[in-house]
């Protein structure tokens, strides 16, 4: 690998963080949305109305590599024809069980051990994630006692900017204080993660072969990853302790 890495960003979903499918959990974050929003239809027709607009929101971001912010997303996008006041008051919440209705999420397996032994070898950690919502981030970091392990933490939400753009990993770098060329990507999608990362010229980009599978992982393929990690604890080899 590159010696001359002294940061190490992180992608979110599929990476640092496992869905997994629990119906229970799902149905009470649909729940918990219909009632935020004060709506009178039942809660499965109401989910049903969101996500039909989610999808033309989505066909948005995508073409436009841009994300929402909590009061565009929920005021402009999925419940325009909502009281804008009580939108509002809950637009975070509202992201927040949404994104709970999709699937209940955990730390990767080994996920804190590597992180501490590689803020213990001093290398500064980030996070650049594409997901929709301003404060489910910061609060599991809290929750979790995480935050104080990372230097920068990349929103599509409030950067305004989602990948593949290559403007958000110069953002993450700026906010760092390293030169891109100085950072490595850890991430769980060829497609996305990589392309924009390059182009912004960060300087080695690692794959991880998510349990999620939901991207899969071809070496050899368009935008190769320089190294593949099927465990998390593979990235302390990828990245050692510094020389003295």
């Amino acid at each position: 690998m590159n010696k001359n890495i002294k940061a190490i960003v992180f992608d979110l979903g599929g990476t640092l963080r496992i869905a997994i499918k629990d119906e229970k959990w799902m149905e009470k974050g649909r729940i918990n949305m219909a009632n935020l929003a004060g709506t009178e239809l039942p809660f499965e027709d109401f989910y049903q109305m969101v996500e039909e607009r989610y999808e033309k929101y989505r066909e948005w971001a995508l073409r436009e590599n841009r994300e929402s912010d909590d009061e565009e997303l929920w005021c402009r996008w999925l419940l325009f024809d909502y009281p804008r006041d009580l939108i509002m008051k809950n637009r975070h919440k509202l992201s927040y069980e949404y994104r709970q209705s999709k699937g209940r999420r955990f730390l990767v397996d080994h996920g804190e051990e590597v992180l501490r032994e590689l803020y213990r070898r001093e290398y500064k950690l980030g996070i650049i994630s594409n997901l929709i919502g301003e404060t489910e981030v910061y609060d599991w970091l809290e929750e979790d006692g995480l935050s104080d392990l990372f230097s920068s933490v990349i929103l599509s939400p409030e950067c305004g900017l989602r990948k593949p753009d290559s403007e958000i990993y110069r953002v993450c770098s700026r906010d760092l204080g390293i030169p891109c060329e100085e950072i490595a990507s850890v991430a769980d999608n060829q497609e996305r993660d990589i392309e924009g990362a390059r182009e912004a010229g960060i300087a080695y980009n690692v794959i991880y072969n998510s349990p999620e599978k939901k991207h899969p992982v071809d070496p050899n393929g368009e935008n190769p990853p320089d190294a593949v990690v099927n465990d998390f604890y593979e990235l302390l080899a990828l990245f050692p302790p510094k020389e003295a």
